[in-house]
């Protein structure tokens, strides 16, 4: 038997591999990079860039690229044989990176490579790698090394486990509502709720905490009952608050276990806390500027949220006859609201962005801006949904390749939430052959299902989620940079990365991009200019509450890993910082930190301000697009390549300041975000 894991194909071959493919693949692979390891370090191999990567990177890429495989898999296509192989594999896989990285004889090697001999992009990955060697432990010794390699491999498996708990918290919720129960929901909703009932041989309609289900009845389902059913099982998922079999999945103990190791490591390291560790290799220059960035930003935001509150609360009382509004009522009360001022809803509008029309209007955009020609290509897949593209660019002799990837936008069980970018590989001059292995990413969406042969509609968020992602695919795969390290995404400063993602994201309110990816449902008409507008005049519709909530969660993650809870009560401090920044408390017995999974196993730890901060770099630098489009608002195409060439090309090659000053010629300022959002004074 061939394992597909250990294939010399191309891309992977996620049709063939299967759970007990894992164990010998990665037993083979780990064995190789040890060998190459134990080889590079000897005191007679040469201390050169090259001829440690021709051994020693081209074994671990390899080792990389097959856990990178299972790894996906087990986030998408999630089965309890596969579950078994990836926590078996698990431990193996992390001893094997800490030990590389805490490594003092490869360490040695590296401080004795002669930097005068490497080129640009080398000397940054080796700025990087030198950093990361103390980073990863290996100026530790004894006892404090042994430790630090325990703490890396228990945090793996933490990790893991609260995945695992809060997938399983979600998927494992269901209930069969009637029709009356549903009044209001809307009509593609109802229909996949109806066939999955049907499907299990049920009455009426199955409903669950995935997101195309949760949502839309938390916004237009007109039973207060049905709402509070579901927000209170939403919103107690992996705790000790959920009913008493779920609460076998308490996510509590893992948070306190993994914040007390985090404590530890950092310590170990030379560091007061993991804040302090955390953001040592980002743009903030320390856990104080983050903080007060916050709390500033939170500051300006207040005004504008507290006026969104009184105005929700007004029309809850004298439209909706709610003198006092639950937490599950004010998802309904928002929508009604919005449908009242601007006079669309959610609803109308989603009827405008089928899935195949919203795709072809994002190539378009990219095509046009960054000069590319995106098509349908062919390789192995985990699901019949998933679709694959290549990305070339025209030369003067004809088309070149310079990136794939696949999307897999549609949810479903065993899948977990959200949406996300992942490399499958990344651009590299191969070392071994002297080849270029061009870039290839995973674009992972959790969309609604088409029903009835009729496409997938997708809501004006979901369209602004697949930009996003959309925008890291593009940072990824449209890097010229040859070294792996600091191609694409890699290298790029954590709190950086989201740049080019977020800055996507603006096309989604452009009429001249816009038009171009709407074709009603049943009619195929486009997108009614009248309706836009109304879209548009409702941007920034309390904006102000959905700033705050991103700092409330954004402080509290910084201030649990700066502030070191000595009785592990970290709903305590959750609950101080909803006292300073929310303006609107949830009931005592939510548990949002339980699936937190950002900062708990997805590597935003201490870093979930991110996104806030690159969201000042993206508005920034969308500004320059916006200061230079033609009368219609169609984007300048030579704003488009400086930006590719300064942001998107460069990747993790130079400090992100750098990059950013390239293409904008100063430093960022907050002033582009606060106009974006509409919260400038006299803006409401």
């Amino acid at each position: 038997m061939t394992n597909p894991l250990l294939s010399s194909a191309d891309l992977p071959l996620f049709d063939q591999i299967a759970p007990e493919h894992v164990s010998p693949a990665l037993d083979e692979l780990l064995a190789k990079a040890q060998v190459a390891l134990t080889a590079v370090t000897e005191p007679s191999f040469p201390a050169e860039w090259n001829e440690i990567a021709k051994v020693l990177d081209v074994a671990t890429e390899k080792l990389g690229r097959a856990w990178g495989s299972v790894s996906h898999l087990n986030s998408v296509a999630d089965t309890p044989e596969l579950r078994a192989a990836y926590n078996e594999a698990l431990p193996k896989v992390t001893e094997f990176w800490t030990k590389l990285g805490a490594d003092e004889r490869l360490y040695a090697k590296y401080k004795a490579i002669d930097v005068a001999t490497l080129n640009a992009e080398q000397k940054q990955a080796h700025k990087n790698a030198m950093r990361n060697f103390v980073l990863g432990g290996a100026e530790l010794t004894g006892a404090a090394r042994d430790r630090f390699a325990a703490i890396q491999e228990r945090q793996a498996e933490l990790g893991q486990k609260f995945s695992e708990n809060a997938l399983d918290a979600t998927d494992a919720f269901s209930y069969y509502a009637t029709d009356e129960e549903l009044a209001g929901v809307p009509d593609d909703v109802l229909q996949t709720a109806k066939a999955a009932a049907q499907a299990e041989g049920k009455e009426g309609y199955k409903l669950t905490l995935k997101m195309p289900c949760y949502l839309p009845v938390m916004q237009f389902a007109h039973s207060s009952d049905l709402r509070a059913k579901l927000y209170r099982a939403y919103a107690t998922r992996a705790s000790d608050q959920a009913d008493a079999e779920a609460a076998q999945r308490d996510n509590a103990p893992i948070i306190r276990e993994i914040l007390a190791l985090r404590q530890e490591e950092a310590q170990l390291l030379g560091f007061a806390n993991f804040g302090a560790l955390s953001v040592e290799p980002k743009m903030a220059n320390s856990t104080d500027d983050v903080i007060t960035f916050l709390r500033d930003l939170g500051h300006k935001a207040r005004p504008f949220a507290e006026k969104d509150l009184a105005d929700l609360r007004t029309f809850a009382k004298d439209e909706l006859g709610l003198a006092d509004p639950q937490a599950w009522d004010w998802p309904f009360v928002s929508e009604k609201l919005k449908e009242a001022r601007y006079a669309f809803s959610e609803q109308e509008v989603k009827q405008y962005f089928t899935a195949p029309k919203v795709l072809d209007g994002l190539f378009k955009i990219a095509q046009t801006l960054f000069d590319l020609e995106i098509s349908r290509d062919t390789a192995p897949v985990w699901n019949a949904g998933v679709e694959f593209y290549r990305i070339e660019r025209r030369t003067a002799t004809g088309l070149q390749l310079v990136g794939q990837f696949y999307l897999d936008p549609a949810a479903r069980s065993g899948k977990r939430g959200g949406a996300w970018m992942d490399d499958v590989r990344a651009r590299w001059l191969r070392p071994d052959n002297g080849q270029l292995q061009t870039p290839v990413a995973h674009l992972v969406c959790n969309f609604a299902q088409g029903v009835d042969g009729k496409p997938a509609l997708l809501t004006h968020d979901d369209v602004t989620t697949l930009f996003h992602e959309f925008g890291h695919g593009l940072h990824h795969m449209l890097t010229q940079v040859n070294e792996h390290d600091v191609s694409g995404i890699s290298g790029v400063e954590w709190d950086a990365v989201e740049l080019p993602s977020q800055f996507m994201e603006n096309f989604c309110w452009e009429w001249s991009v816009l038009k171009h990816m709407t074709a009603h449902v049943d009619s195929g008409e486009p997108l009614p200019r009248a309706l836009f507008d109304k879209m548009l005049a409702a941007k920034n519709y309390q904006s102000g509450m959905q700033t705050l909530r991103q700092i409330e969660f954004a402080l509290f993650d910084m201030l649990l890993h700066t502030t070191p809870q000595t009785d592990g009560d970290f709903m305590q401090l959750l609950d101080q910082v909803r006292q300073e920044v929310a303006v609107l408390q949830p009931p005592s017995w939510s548990r949002t930190p339980h699936t937190f999974s950002h900062i708990f196993a997805g590597g935003y730890a201490a870093g979930y301000y991110s996104y806030k901060w690159a969201e000042v770099l993206s508005a920034d630098a969308y500004a320059a697009f916006e200061e230079t489009a033609a009368a219609d608002g169609t984007p300048n195409p030579e704003t488009g390549r400086q930006y590719r060439q300064a942001i998107l090309e460069a990747g993790g090659s130079r400090p992100a300041m750098e990059s950013f000053k390239a293409f904008r010629g100063r430093e960022p300022r907050i002033d582009a975000l606060l106009r974006h959002q509409g919260m400038t004074q006299g803006a409401h």
